[in-house]
C-alpha cells in the first residue's frame, strides 16, 4: 500500500512544489531545487559530510538520486574546481533543509544555480531520516523527482513511471558516462596557494580506461609522476597495448559490474595475462574480480559516505574510507590464486583483492579521497612502485 509522507506542514505558509515518488508509490513532498521537470533513478544515501560538489559529480553515481544524510547541504556554494566530471553523473538529490547562502572563500556561486547550470534537479524538504529508514530496511528503491513551481503534478503517472523504471541491476552505464575518444591527462592535486599543477617530467606512463572515472584519481597518480592517457570503456586490449603503457589503470563507474563487464571482463583478462600492473577502484575492482572467476551481487543499501572503516589485511592497519558502491564482490566465489587484501568493519564485505604472483590489485573504496579522508592515498604509491619494479 502507498504512503504518502507530508513534512510541510512545518512549512505551512509554502506551497509544496516537488514531489519524490517511490516505486511501491510512497510520496514525499517537499520544494524543488535545481533545474524544474523530472529526474528517475536509484533511490540511495549518502553520509558525507563534505563533498557535495564531488559527490554530484561523480560518475559512479549516474542513475541514482543522493540523499544527502548530513543537514547543511549549500553552505559552502560551488566552485569551478572541485568537479569531478563535465559530463554525466548524479541524476538528482534530495536534501532535509532548504540551501543556505553561501559561506566559504573559495565559492563562486550559489549551489542552487550550479544545479540549474547543470540541468539537475532535486527536492528540499524531505524527512531523510526516515527516507533513509526505508532505504536501509526495504533497500535502495526506484524513484522519481518532480519538481513543478505551481506544484501540481500527475500522482498516478509518477507513480507509474517510478514502479517500471528498470533499475541499476542489469545496466550498462559504464558507456554513457565514459570519454568517446583517448587524451591525455597531466594536472596535479590541488594546493592551498598554488591550485592545480601540471605535471612537466614524467617517469612512467599509465593508460587508464575509463568506465566513469573522477579527475582527481587521474590528479593523484600525475602527481606521483605519470603520464596519462584515458581511454574509453569500449577500448579494446590492441587499443590499450598500442600506447605502450608502464601500468594499466581500471577506473570506477557506475551500474552492474556484470553488465559493463560483458565487453569490459575480456579486455581486463588480457590486460591480467600481458604481465602489465594493473591497478582498479570501484568498478574496476569489480570487473577485475569477475575476470578472475568471481562473482558480484547487489548489495542491501550500498556504500556510500566518506567515513568507511577498512582494515589492510596485509599490514593490519584500518583506514577510514571515501565509498560510493551498490555492488560488491562475493567472497565465497574468489577462486585460489585471489587473495583478499581488504576488508569493511562495517558489514565484512570483501574491499581488495590481489592475484598472487601477478602485479595485480584493486580495492573497492575511493583512496583519491574527493571528498573524504587520504588514509589510503599510499595505495597509488603502491601502484607506482610496482609498475617500477617490473619496468
Amino acid at each position: 500500500m502507498s504512503k504518502s509522507i507530508n513534512i510541510t506542514q512545518l512549512h505551512a505558509e509554502r506551497t509544496p512544489t516537488a514531489l519524490l515518488v517511490l516505486g511501491d508509490g510512497t510520496i514525499f513532498h517537499g520544494f524543488g531545487i535545481g533545474q524544474t521537470g523530472e529526474t528517475i533513478g536509484e533511490v540511495c544515501f549518502n553520509t558525507s559530510i563534505t563533498g557535495y560538489q564531488e559527490s554530484l559529480t561523480d560518475p559512479s553515481f549516474a542513475g541514482q538520486l543522493i540523499t544527502f544524510t548530513f543537514p547543511h547541504i549549500g553552505n559552502v556554494g560551488f566552485n569551478v574546481e572541485d568537479i569531478e566530471t563535465a559530463g554525466i553523473a548524479a541524476g538528482g538529490l534530495i536534501i532535509r533543509a532548504d540551501i543556505t547562502d553561501p559561506a566559504n572563500w573559495r565559492a563562486v556561486g550559489d549551489l542552487d544555480d550550479w544545479l540549474k547550470a547543470r540541468g539537475l534537479t532535486g527536492i528540499a524538504g524531505i524527512d531523510t531520516r526516515r527516507l533513509t529508514h526505508v532505504i536501509r530496511e526495504s533497500g535502495a528503491p526506484n524513484g522519481i523527482i518532480a519538481f513543478d513551481p505551481e506544484g501540481k503534478f500527475d500522482i498516478e503517472a509518477l507513480k507509474k513511471k517510478a514502479a517500471e523504471w528498470p533499475g541499476l541491476e542489469g545496466m550498462d552505464l559504464a558507456k554513457e558516462v565514459s570519454c568517446k575518444e583517448s587524451y591525455t591527462w597531466t594536472e596535479t592535486n590541488w594546493t592551498m596557494n598554488d591550485g592545480f599543477g601540471e605535471q612537466q617530467s614524467p617517469k612512467r606512463h599509465i593508460v587508464a580506461v575509463d568506465y566513469g572515472v573522477k579527475r582527481n584519481i587521474l590528479r593523484c597518480l600525475a602527481s606521483l609522476g605519470c603520464s596519462i592517457t584515458v581511454v574509453p570503456a569500449s577500448a579494446t586490449f590492441a587499443d590499450i597495448k598500442a600506447h605502450n603503457p608502464d601500468g594499466i589503470f581500471l577506473a570506477n563507474g557506475p551500474g552492474d559490474p556484470a553488465a559493463t563487464g560483458k565487453y569490459a571482463v575480456p579486455v581486463i583478462k588480457d590486460c591480467i595475462e600481458s604481465g602489465i600492473p594493473t591497478f582498479g577502484i570501484c568498478l574496476g575492482h569489480q570487473m577485475l574480480a569477475l575476470a578472475v572467476g568471481a562473482q558480484t551481487v547487489k548489495m542491501q543499501q550500498g556504500h556510500r559516505g566518506a567515513n568507511q572503516p577498512v582494515k589492510d589485511l596485509t599490514t593490519g592497519k584500518v583506514e577510514i574510507t571515501s565509498q560510493n558502491h551498490g555492488f560488491v564482490v562475493k567472497r565465497e566465489s574468489l577462486p585460489a590464486g585471489v587473495t583478499e587484501t581488504h576488508k569493511s568493519l562495517f558489514d565484512g564485505v570483501v574491499e581488495g583483492i590481489s592475484l598472487d604472483g601477478k602485479p595485480v590489485f584493486s580495492v573497492q573504496y575511493h583512496p583519491e579521497a574527493s571528498p573524504g579522508p587520504q588514509d589510503s592515498h599510499y595505495l597509488f604509491q603502491r601502484f607506482v612502485d610496482m609498475v617500477d619494479a617490473h619496468a
